[in-house]
């Protein structure tokens, strides 16, 4: 069946980035229609109830890289959107009783618990990698220079592009250039190296370079994952992390609530099956319920490799594109839980209540611990001894739980993407949910047993769920191969997809990951000026 008059433009997926691009459209008079495979809009930044009375942020879990010209563009605010911050950022227990706590104006003090050295480094440390992220932070919403071959008309708006992005980084002292440099392309291990000392501390900054990266801290590249962690802000706060009132789907529910006050037409359970391509142009879609809805545009917001090899035939996608998605890599070696728990817990280090257990909680003591983590995870489907950050975010959020009792996100690492030896992870996952709650359970004795119910999100259940091809949270490595004019591929960095009419807006393009609505913020620029 086909359906009405032509959309300009039909939105793959009602993730936080689609409703990003969606409004913006919208508000530049486009028609917009937005179609959601899953019953509730959001993607993977949703909230349910995963236990009777309990209700937590499914997938993605905190907040820091939200663009606030963003929430400014879309008054989210005015829609619902109230974002806390943490009292405090991290806490690290250590196995020996020890502990690191930091947060503003008190990191410098704790360090010195452990390296007077590394304390008296630590400003000069958070100065530079500021003046960096600020860079980032301007670059994160520009689309970088897209290396075409279309001679010197198509090319002239390219090198304008990176003159710009010259003197935005000439504006970094020499110095400050190398280190960009370094940080494209050294590991996170090498670059804290470089300037502390003590465990701890290396802890914790190192565990933002393996954050939704299947890798080890000491994995060349992994020092711009750390990067990619530090250029968020929060309530205006540069380099804070905060939650959202309600659950990270209070992010994506205020979205819908913009973009339905724009205009634009949102259609949970409605999936798209097939993106048609008429002469070489892309037309419009055919949605999972047979129908086909003409377009001006079709904007994907979901993994590009899902996009070229489920959602395309192939006989139409060129060559160079099928093998570039061939190689596209994914996988975060993310293993996500939640939990319903009947009080809060008690850390050995750090007994009894207190502003720590609002904080991001590491149980990854130190770099080679996460290196062996990482190893062990190759070796075996899933590390014996793995990486867990929790959160407690009923401690700052009393509607997620009821009185008295709390609830914990784990996200989990490593574990490997896909299981070998035809291995399926439906067969492991309570087995790696144990392990799990074990692992905390050694650092805050009795958790395991203040557990009354449990969500599993293994990597394929992210998938399934999410659409996040091996679980990867990034919908692609943040590797030097596949960042800034090679995200997704060369040609293709100014979200205009391999083909006319087909254009991309998801986490899968500049600037990569997280919460941002960055990449449907620039998209949706590109999108406008095309089809006025």
């Amino acid at each position: 069946m086909t359906q009405g008059k032509p959309h300009d433009a039909i939105l793959i997926g009602a993730g936080h980035n689609g409703l990003v691009c969606a409004t913006y459209l919208a508000k530049a008079g486009l028609k917009v229609l937005v179609l959601e495979r899953r019953d509730v809009v959001g993607g993977a930044a949703v909230t349910e109830e995963f236990h009777p009375g309990f209700r937590n942020s499914v997938a993605s879990y905190t907040v820091s890289l939200l663009q606030p010209k963003v929430i400014a563009d879309l008054d989210l605010h005015a829609h619902g959107l109230r974002v806390v911050e943490r009292r405090r950022n991290n806490f690290l227990p250590r196995p020996d009783g020890s502990y690191l706590l930091t947060g503003a104006g008190q990191t410098q003090a704790e360090v010195a618990k452990f390296s007077r050295r590394d304390a008296e480094r630590l400003p000069a440390y958070e100065q530079r990698l500021d003046a960096i992220a600020d860079v980032l932070r301007a670059l994160a919403l520009e689309p970088p220079p897209n290396v075409t071959d279309g001679g010197w008309w198509k090319a002239l708006p390219e090198l304008v592009r990176a003159s710009k992005l010259g003197r935005r980084l000439h504006g970094l002292d020499a110095s400050l250039r190398q280190e960009l440099l370094d940080l494209f392309t050294i590991s996170a291990a090498e670059y804290l190296d470089r300037w502390f000392e003590s465990e701890p501390i290396r802890a914790v900054l190192g565990f933002d370079g393996v954050v939704g990266n299947y890798a080890s801290p000491y994995t060349p590249g992994s020092a711009y994952v750390l990067l990619h962690h530090v250029f968020g802000e929060v309530n205006g706060v540069k380099g804070a992390w905060g939650h959202a009132i309600g659950g990270m789907g209070a992010i994506t529910q205020a979205m819908a609530k913009a973009a339905t006050a724009a205009g634009v037409e949102i259609r949970t359970g409605c999936g798209v099956r097939e993106v048609v391509v008429e002469n070489g142009r892309v037309t419009g879609v055919v949605t999972t319920q047979s129908d086909l809805v003409h377009a001006r545009a079709v904007v994907a917001n979901v993994n590009p490799k899902l996009l070229y090899e489920q959602l395309l035939a192939r006989d139409v996608v060129p060559a160079p594109t099928r093998e570039r998605m061939a190689n596209w890599r994914c996988g975060s070696g993310t293993f996500r839980m939640n939990v319903a728990l009947d009080r809060l817990p008690d850390f050995t280090a750090l007994p009894g209540e207190g502003d720590h257990l609002t904080a991001g909680i590491i149980l990854a003591p130190s770099l080679d611990y996460m290196d062996r983590a990482y190893r062990d995870a190759l070796a075996q489907g899933w590390s014996r001894e793995p990486i867990v950050e929790m959160l407690i975010p009923s401690t700052l959020d009393d509607s997620l739980a009821p009185p008295g009792k709390h609830v914990a996100s784990l996200f989990c690492q490593h574990v490997a993407p896909q299981l070998s030896d035809g291995r399926s992870w439906d067969d492991h996952r309570e087995e790696v949910a144990d392990l799990m709650i074990a692992t905390v359970d050694r650092y805050a004795p009795g958790f395991a047993a203040s557990v009354l119910g449990r969500q599993i999100k293994s990597p394929l259940d992210l998938e399934r769920d999410f659409g996040l091809i091996g679980g990867d949270i990034f919908h692609g490595a943040l590797s030097l191969n596949q960042l800034f004019s090679a995200r997704p591929m060369l040609g293709q960095a100014d979200y205009r997809g391999a083909l006319p009419g087909l254009y991309l807006c998801g986490a899968g393009t500049h600037p990569g990951g997280g919460v941002t609505g960055a990449p449907g913020h620039n998209a949706a620029r590109v999108i406008v000026k095309d089809l006025r």
